[in-house]
């Protein structure tokens, strides 16, 4: 089966990043310029959109390859990682919430 050419979320994380960035120079060139106000609006949303790109980073956990061990416990959950294309279990801790994911 043929990869898509974006199946991986890398090169859209690049190009956001490149955005924020071009968001941010335009704020600059802005402010150079004498347009305090509208340098505002470029900072405000090129922050945001790089903030918003490093919380996602953060927010997803990375899937394992070996069982989590004691006090986890197997859920019926399983799916079809993109990037990999193999099947993922997902393991609970029952006393916290905190969940894992475990390739098979």
């Amino acid at each position: 089966m043929a990869r898509l050419l974006f199946s991986s979320p890398e090169p859209m994380r690049k190009g956001l990043i490149t955005i924020g960035v071009l968001i941010l120079v335009l704020g600059i060139a802005a402010l150079v310029s004498g347009l305090v106000a509208s340098s505002y609006i470029y900072f405000f949303w090129g922050l945001c959109l790089l903030a918003l790109i490093v919380f996602e980073r953060f927010r997803y956990k990375k899937i394992t390859g070996k069982d989590p061990g004691p006090g986890w416990q197997r859920t019926t959950e399983r799916f079809v990682d993109d990037e990999t294309g193999k099947t993922v279990t997902v393991y609970i801790k029952p006393d916290t919430g905190e969940r894992t994911y475990v390739q098979d």
